[in-house]
């Protein structure tokens, strides 16, 4: 019989049966979407086994001059959006051989007694786990539901979240940025940030590493003595307003928002989510390692009058 590994995403103990074999690597799927920045920087929400309807509420003047009677005045109005993850999967082999050079490298590591490199399944689990994230990462910002293996993004040209509601505020005039211009791009991008909005502690500028790269350049000439140690305490804030650096967003956009407004939906933690490596060696002779991974992915926003896209 061949053996195959399964590694539970869910973080539960595994389930050893006798098609089963090795240590439990759950951890890996939870390693996978840490691979995905962008997910510290906005709200989860997991379980979500089709879709979910995310309730939006917005009040009237409700509070009125006092009199004898009951007057109705003002009220709350709800509309909902639908985030819908979508159903996404691994399906690969690779050759053994293909990684391990790079695994027997870790194994040769310095200590006659070393005994901390990691067992070449989970090696090879976690180069799948690295791949996952980076598809997930670039999925929340600029995927699109077209293409294989991705779902649709915020920021996404024509058929985003962002694109598909003429609410969200748009700006910018099309400027590719560089250090002399992204200090007045960025201060025209939180110009336009709704004043009802404006000071929440949870609103954050999202711009990706180049975009980041030319705003420390630029604070650094102008002497901000903080910017040079990156090792200390340094906090990216623009004008009070803190700045999330991620792999994902596109060049030359910011998106303004608060991170309680941008919303990730999965099935993560459920039972299916699991990686599983057959080794296909005892089956037909081969040197491969086929990998299945299921999982679900999506993203959406609340209230659109909230948000700033500067493009």
């Amino acid at each position: 019989m061949g053996k195959t590994k399964k590694h539970n995403f869910a973080l539960q103990p595994a389930l050893i049966d006798n098609n089963f074999c090795g240590t439990d690597a759950g951890f890996y799927l939870a390693k996978a979407m840490d691979n995905a920045v962008s997910l510290d920087q906005i709200t989860t929400i997991e379980n979500i086994k089709f879709k979910t309807a995310l309730t939006i509420g917005a009040s009237e003047q409700i509070v009125a001059d006092a009199n004898c009677d009951f007057s109705k005045g003002g009220g709350l109005s709800l509309t909902n959006r639908i985030l819908e993850p979508k159903r996404l999967q691994v399906n690969t082999e690779i050759c053994k051989s293909v990684l391990l050079s790079s695994w027997e490298a870790l194994q040769m590591r310095a200590g006659a007694w070393n005994d901390t490199s990691p067992r070449y399944e989970d090696f090879l689990v976690s180069q799948i786990a690295q791949a996952i994230g980076n598809s997930v990462e670039n999925s929340v910002w600029k995927g699109a539901d077209a293409n294989t293996g991705q779902f649709e993004g915020f920021t996404t040209a024509s058929t985003g979240t962002f694109a598909n509601d003429a609410t969200v505020v748009t700006g910018g005039t099309g400027a590719t940025f560089s250090a002399t211009n992204v200090i007045a791009e960025i201060g025209d991008a939180v110009a336009l940030v709704p004043a009802a909005v404006y000071g929440k502690e949870d609103l954050t500028i999202y711009m990706n590493y180049k975009t980041y790269r030319f705003y420390l350049s630029a604070i650094s000439a102008l002497g901000y003595v903080n910017a040079y140690n990156m090792n200390g305490d340094y906090v990216p804030v623009f004008e009070g307003v803190n700045i999330s650096v991620n792999y994902g967003m596109p060049d030359n956009q910011l998106v303004v928002a608060q991170k309680s407004n941008l919303f990730f939906g999965t099935d993560l933690i459920s039972d299916q989510t699991e990686i599983r490596l057959l080794d296909m060696t005892a089956l037909d002779g081969s040197d491969n390692m086929r990998i299945i991974a299921k999982f679900s992915g999506g993203v959406q926003h609340g209230v659109g009058a909230d948000i700033v896209w500067y493009k």
